[in-house]
């Protein structure tokens, strides 16, 4: 019968070590990985039908990271993460969603073999359906803007302006199909080259609707927190090896934006004043 294949990922070298002379000890075909690279070349390379892997590693990457990879590469493979933190709480679950299970270090190395051996008796994991956050947002905008407006609607300051509905919300589909074609380039966070038609003329028509400069932030500020909330809802579904630069493009996107935004209004205040 064929060993199973294990890939122990840990930085500490002791603990990689003592984990894997027990292994193999205890019949497992292991190959360590000191770092996440390390990681992914084997992941790309071989084939395993387990991942146990620390949680948290240094340089660029966690055991998320790999996690990611190895669902990619080894669909069937159990997935288990080790962390020193076991007061883990929402995090963990969100970890869950990726991970098989997550182990508690340190852990006696018996239950450590036992745990192994009861999740591979239970079989492969259920394929989990993987998107990217701009295919999640694109599928969402109708949802994202609902909750943008609930938002909005406690707001007296903004809500002192009265708009129609379709006033209130009628830039957005735009605004949220501009940022999804952000995440879709592959223009670098920080760059000013991608520009939105819909947010200049936002920054416009808020300036004619009697809009203060505060007010159009705090709207882009209720935008952001709907898009991430957008995400927190798909966790199941999003590639966490990703999801760090994609969220930082999501920020510098939404920011871009109310620049563009301000950037009409000013102008539109400065007409305003040449023509009085």
């Amino acid at each position: 019968m064929e060993a199973i294949r294990i890939l122990l990922v840990d930085d500490d070298s002791v603990v990689r070590l003592m984990l894997d002379q027990v292994l193999q000890q205890e019949g497992f075909d292991v190959t360590t990985a000191a770092s996440v690279p390390e990681a992914l070349k084997h992941i790309t390379s071989n084939s395993f039908d387990v991942l146990l892997s620390d949680l948290h590693m240094p340089g660029a990457g966690d055991g998320l990271t790999v996690v990611s990879a190895m669902r990619h590469a080894n669909p069937k493979a159990v997935t288990m993460l080790l962390s020193a933190f076991p007061e883990m709480d929402a995090a963990s679950h969100a970890i869950l969603l990726q991970a098989d299970q997550i182990l508690v270090k340190p852990m006696d190395v018996v239950t450590l073999v036992e745990t192994i051996k009861e999740r591979l008796a239970i079989g492969p994991p259920s394929p989990r359906p993987v998107e990217t956050v701009a295919a999640i947002l694109e599928r969402s905008i109708e949802s994202t803007i609902a909750e943008w407006f609930q938002h909005i609607e406690k707001d007296d300051q903004v809500m002192a302006v009265w708009l129609t509905f379709e006033e209130r919300i009628g830039y957005l589909p735009q605004i949220l199909y501009d940022l999804v074609r952000r995440l879709r380039s592959s223009e670098p966070i920080g760059s000013r080259e991608i520009t939105s038609a819909a947010a200049a003329a936002h920054g416009l028509n808020r300036r004619r609707h009697g809009y203060t400069a505060a007010m159009l932030v705090e709207e882009s500020r209720m935008l952001q927190i709907s898009v991430f909330h957008t995400l927190q809802k798909n966790l199941a579904h999003i590639d966490f090896s990703t999801l760090l630069i994609e969220v930082m493009t999501i920020a510098d996107e939404i920011d871009s934006q109310l620049s563009q935004a301000m950037t009409s209004y000013i102008a539109g205040s400065a007409i305003d004043t040449m023509a009085a």
